[in-house]
């Protein structure tokens, strides 16, 4: 095999081809790699709260949402360097694909060092300012110490899978993701079940579980002769790449961050009515995180799809997509809730059954999951901005309903009614405001051409 036909085996060119049929066959990779990827966290709340009881259970689940909020700010700059790998890839232009993907790994090797020590070091305070129930904040403490410890790994393995999948290579990550999910949950089941470690060595066999993965990635990125060859010497921050990354990376840090604050304010007010509430709210957000995981795969393949269409100046494309992904990710987002409206108690069952957790996790089951077209709605159309390197439109958007406005309903009615379920009902909510936002900038605006007005600006 030629040097040129090795390159052209480790990536997928979006810009010629039925655009629908692209998609679907690029997003189904995609998902069964979310799917093992949901796996490490699940598997430890699904195998500790079996083994060892709910308080064990609320301390792995009462400060996912703080992990969330730090690790998210870093992806955000990681889909930066995705957009720009995609559009040079639309332009053909090899030499911005190999500055974006050093400068992109010198920013995740950074990120994962700054995670670890801010995390290891600040763990307990986090927990005592989210006011994690006392019963459980020891276990919580161990694990989330052991969880960020292991920070770099789960910060390079997904800015390696970026790199992957900005090129239209989304199977070697899901196969690599296979390998090191099983690992987990095998060492989950090996630590918790038979030795007993305790609630601490869940976290240990999800950090050696993603050194792993992370390790598979490098040795694949590290072979000369693909398009994405990573040079050691030159990982580093190319200025001018370093730039462009922050300008269309920032935004979308910023916006996962507000989104994970305001989740942590959830939290936090969640965590006060005690330690059951606190297990099935858990258990509830592992859930959702599980069968929302197509619409996020269906999204992140039309981010790429865009990008490398719109550095191709392949607009017409770019616009199929766009309507198909919407429409699609909303008519499944309904089909998705409406099951688990159906079997919210079974699938709460699955993590803890007590019958306080259950009735708790099927209130805010049945609360949101009727109204999941609206998210998949707000989420496709932020991808669709993303790719269209309009990465601030959904950031002001997240930052002003999702996080402002989220935390002002939640705040004020907490203060007149201390009711849980009036915090269920901030989802729902803010979830359209911020769909009708989106529908009217959608439809009024030109993204479509933003690529093209930045280079006039430029020239």
């Amino acid at each position: 095999m030629t040097n040129s036909e090795t390159k052209k085996a480790a990536m997928q060119d979006l810009t010629v081809g039925n655009p629908y049929r692209l998609i679907i066959k690029f997003a189904l990779p995609l998902f069964v790699s979310q799917v093992f990827q949901q796996l490490y966290n699940t598997a430890d709340s699904l195998i500790v709260g079996h083994f060892l009881g709910t308080k064990a259970l609320a301390a792995v689940s009462s400060s996912g949402t703080l992990i969330f909020m730090m690790i998210s700010f870093f992806e955000g700059l990681f889909l930066g360097a995705g957009v720009l790998i995609s559009r040079s890839f639309g332009e053909k232009n090899e030499e911005n694909i190999s500055k974006a993907i050093h400068t992109d790994l010198a920013i995740g090797i950074t990120s994962g060092v700054i995670l670890t020590v801010v995390g290891v070091l600040f763990t307990p305070t986090f927990l005592r300012w989210m006011h994690t129930d006392p019963e459980v904040l020891p276990k919580a403490v161990e694990y989330f110490r052991f969880f960020f410890a292991g920070s770099l790994s789960m910060v390079m393995y997904n800015v390696c899978r970026g790199i992957m999948m900005a090129v239209g290579d989304s199977k070697r990550p899901l196969y690599y993701l296979i390998f090191s999910s099983i690992l987990n949950v095998v060492l989950d089941t090996l630590f918790v079940a038979v030795f007993r470690f305790g609630v601490w060595s869940a976290a240990v066999a999800t950090v050696i579980s993603q050194t792993a993965s992370v390790v598979l990635c490098f040795a694949h990125l590290l072979k000369k002769g693909n398009l994405v060859t990573v040079t050691p010497r030159k990982i580093r921050f190319h200025k001018d790449m370093l730039a462009q990354i922050i300008r269309y990376g920032l935004p979308s840090g910023v916006q996962n961050s507000v989104i994970g604050f305001a989740n942590v304010i959830v939290q936090t007010q969640i965590n006060s009515f005690g330690m059951v509430a606190t297990a099935a709210y858990g258990s509830h957000a592992k859930i959702e995180g599980f069968v929302f995981l197509p619409i996020m795969s269906l999204n992140m393949a039309i981010t790429t799809f865009i990008g490398q269409n719109l550095g191709a100046k392949q607009h017409g494309r770019a616009k199929k997509a766009a309507r198909f992904g919407i429409l699609s990710a909303m008519v499944l987002a309904e089909i998705i809730g409406i099951c688990q409206y159906r079997f919210a108690a079974d699938l709460i069952s699955m993590f803890d059954s007590s019958p306080e957790v259950i009735a708790l996790g099927v209130m805010q089951a049945h609360t949101v999951t009727v109204f999941y077209f609206l998210l998949a709605f707000s989420h496709s159309v932020a991808a669709v901005c993303r790719g269209a390197g309009k990465a601030f439109v959904p950031m002001a958007i997240m930052l002003s309903v999702w996080c402002v406005l989220r935390i002002s309903y939640i705040i004020t009615v907490m203060h007149f009614l201390h009711d849980i379920h009036l915090i269920y009902w901030a989802y729902p909510l803010t979830w359209f405001i911020s769909s009708v936002v989106y529908l009217i900038y959608y439809l009024k605006s030109d993204w479509v051409h933003g690529f093209d007005s930045e280079k006039k600006k430029s020239a």
